[in-house]
């Protein structure tokens, strides 16, 4: 079975409902990998879904939006993130940022074209929502 199958099969598993081109793996795509996902009993009907996204030297997310609350931290390297009706914003090793629900993600991108960066994200998300919606280009 192909790698992306079998982690589409394992995903599924755990009940996300992620978007197929989020988990494709190819040069162009960013490598996202989930470290935790908790239904929160402090927070009926809502999930705690925590990531990492890794950038290759260039690579770019497409724009998109979270239906949930999001806390991204740069874990490695540097990150340029750009939010609907904000200026872009290069954010370094150990610093982070917040998305409110439903805010459009215009630019998330590696800044550096000659070194990775890797983002841990953590989301409250509707149980059933899914970590992301692309947005029509």
């Amino acid at each position: 079975m192909p790698a992306t199958t079998s982690l589409k099969c394992l995903l599924a598993g755990l009940g996300l409902a992620l978007s197929l081109p989020l988990f494709a793996h190819d040069a162009t795509q960013e490598k996202i990998e989930v470290q935790q996902e908790q239904k929160l009993p402090d927070a009926a009907g809502k999930k705690g879904l925590m990531i990492t996204v890794s950038y290759a030297p260039g690579q770019a997310s497409g724009a998109h939006v979270h239906s949930g609350s999001v806390f991204a931290y740069v874990l490695e390297g540097a990150v340029i993130s750009q939010l609907e009706g904000q200026k872009p914003v290069t954010y370094q090793a150990g610093q982070s940022w917040y998305e409110a629900p439903n805010t459009p993600h215009l630019v998330s991108r590696n800044a550096s074209n000659e070194k990775p960066a890797k983002l841990l994200v953590w989301m409250l998300l509707d149980e059933k929502a899914p970590v992301l919606t692309p947005l029509k280009q």
